[in-house]
């Protein structure tokens, strides 16, 4: 087989997954500084893996409506689908990486290994930022141009030669918009993302688990109000009259 170059193996991957249900796709080289913050149980591994392919899948705007005041079990029924699905994509790059004779580390979309610092094996937020895929917005979520925070993530990291998604510019930030700052119930989240509160929404986020008797650390509050470019068409829309 002709070697691809690292766009065409891109295109690969990407033109592969048209039936999974897989809304964004990008690529990054793991530098040190992302791998420090790596999880020991992955972060020696990593070292022989130096690129991560991101995967993203678009939460439905219909069921985030579902979330008022707290979270709902039908939130909470979508939010485990999406996983689910992120993971079986994971698998599946994972398996085309393999097939094309290059190592590969399907990372689970959603799962804690350190409860005290909620630590997953590594950051899909992080990784998807140095992909390109958006910045980190004001609700310490990543946040793309086109859907906002209500996208979740997975990530495989592989020794496939990958484009580095991180050339890609500066992204345009939130701006003007402070829509998770009013419907935050614990008002962990200012004006200047460096101030985010993670040990006040953590703390939240378990008195939601309880109330709501879920059993799972979810929210979905600030991620209804951020839906990008896409929602703000659809509002647009929305209020046209004819």
């Amino acid at each position: 087989m002709v070697p691809r170059t690292p766009s065409e193996n891109l295109k690969y991957l990407e033109g592969s997954i048209e039936q999974l249900n897989i809304d964004l796709i990008s690529s990054t080289r793991i530098v040190s500084e992302a791998r420090s913050g790596f999880h020991p149980a992955v972060r020696e591994i990593s070292r022989s893996l130096d690129n991560a392919v991101v995967l993203g899948v678009r939460l439905s705007r219909p069921v985030l409506e579902t979330v008022i005041s707290a979270p709902t079990w039908t939130y909470y029924h979508h939010y485990r689908m999406v996983n689910f699905s992120l993971d079986q994509a994971a698998l599946h790059i994972a398996g085309l990486c393999q097939r094309s004779g290059f190592g590969a580390f399907p990372v689970p979309a959603s799962q804690i290994l350190d409860w005290d610092r909620l630590r997953a094996h590594l950051s899909h937020k992080e990784l998807g930022m140095r992909a390109g895929l958006g910045w980190r917005g004001r609700n310490n979520l990543l946040v793309n141009p086109l859907y906002g925070s209500q996208v979740r993530y997975v990530s495989v990291l592989t020794d496939m030669p990958l484009p580095d998604g991180s050339c890609a510019g500066p992204q345009e930030g939130c701006k003007d918009c402070y829509a998770c700052l009013d419907v935050c119930p614990v008002g962990a989240i200012h004006e200047d993302v460096a101030d985010f509160e993670l040990d006040r929404c953590a703390a939240q986020l378990r008195r939601f688990s309880k109330s709501e008797k879920l059993n799972t650390m979810i929210c979905g509050l600030c991620v209804k109000v951020c839906g990008g470019s896409v929602d703000a068409r659809r509002s647009k829309k929305d209020n046209t009259h004819e």
